[in-house]
């Protein structure tokens, strides 16, 4: 089984920008009440039989399931029929919601990881659309559940041969953006050795150097706006939480840090394909 995930920039409209916006919010409160729901029956189970804390003391019955996703999928259900925020959005996204958190409380008892967080409105940045009945893809369009037809900027052909499995919404500094997860039940064979051998090396003070002598130079892109950096987080701490201004400051600082990563990942794009 081949996977390749292809990313464009979405276009929505701005009626569409306000639904994917809602439904953000809908997943960060979601993925919050899940989680402290989880922590909660935790403490519970932490408390001493002989005596109660005088600080806080959570009361949850003693028989009460841990609420692994099973359980609170089987709650979302319920609450989705009562909830009519819950109700706008997609079931299978906020299904995905937990299930990511399944696999975060998962790591942290296999890795030794501290418990997952708790998201505020610029921490949730993106929800996925798991599986389509058909493919929603015509031309540079894809239609989403729920958001409609929205346009894509396709800016390279995709792989044909390929089925479309999900699609994951991600919200950045400079826009909307649309991950397409495809799939192909092919077998790639093992490929002989052949042609010229070349040794590529990953440093720290060069980028890379090749077997033949050549060196290449580590581009130091956060260097080049590090100082903008500096200048933005050090008015950010001046500016009261909440306020709209301290709002401003955190989208420049985060189109900044996007550009850093996409100046980064375009460096790489165009450098690897010199050595194979």
């Amino acid at each position: 089984m081949l996977t390749l995930t292809y990313e464009f920039k979405l276009i929505p409209s701005q009626e569409q920008i306000t639904i994917i916006e809602n439904m953000l919010v809908v997943c960060r409160k979601v993925w919050n009440y899940a989680l402290r729901e989880r922590k909660d029956w935790i403490n519970s189970r932490k408390c001493a039989i002989n005596y109660c804390s005088l600080q806080q003391e959570y009361i949850i019955s003693a028989d009460a399931h841990y609420p692994n996703y099973n359980v609170q999928a089987a709650n979302l259900t319920k609450a989705k029929k009562t909830n009519p925020e819950i109700k706008k959005v997609n079931a299978q996204v906020l299904q995905q919601v937990l299930k990511t958190l399944e696999r975060a409380f998962n790591s942290m008892k296999e890795k030794g990881y501290g418990f997952p967080r708790l998201k505020n409105k610029y921490r949730m940045r993106s929800f996925v659309f798991p599986q389509f009945k058909t493919n929603p893809i015509s031309n540079d369009w894809i239609k989403l559940p729920q958001i409609g037809l929205v346009r894509m900027r396709l800016s390279r052909p995709m792989t044909e041969g390929f089925k479309l499995k999900q699609v994951r919404v991600v919200r950045r500094a400079s826009g909307y953006f649309a991950m397409l997860s495809l799939q192909s039940n092919v077998n790639i064979p093992d490929t002989p050795a052949s042609g010229y051998p070349l040794g590529i090396d990953i440093g720290l003070d060069k980028f890379l150097a090749t077997s033949d002598g050549e060196l290449i130079e580590r581009p130091k892109f956060l260097a080049q706006l590090h100082g903008e950096l500096k200048l933005l987080q050090r008015r950010f701490k001046s500016k009261k939480p909440g306020s709209v201004n301290r709002h401003k400051l955190n989208q420049k600082s985060s189109r900044i840090h996007q550009k850093i990563s996409d100046t980064r990942k375009d460096f790489h794009a165009l450098t690897s394909p010199s050595f194979v």
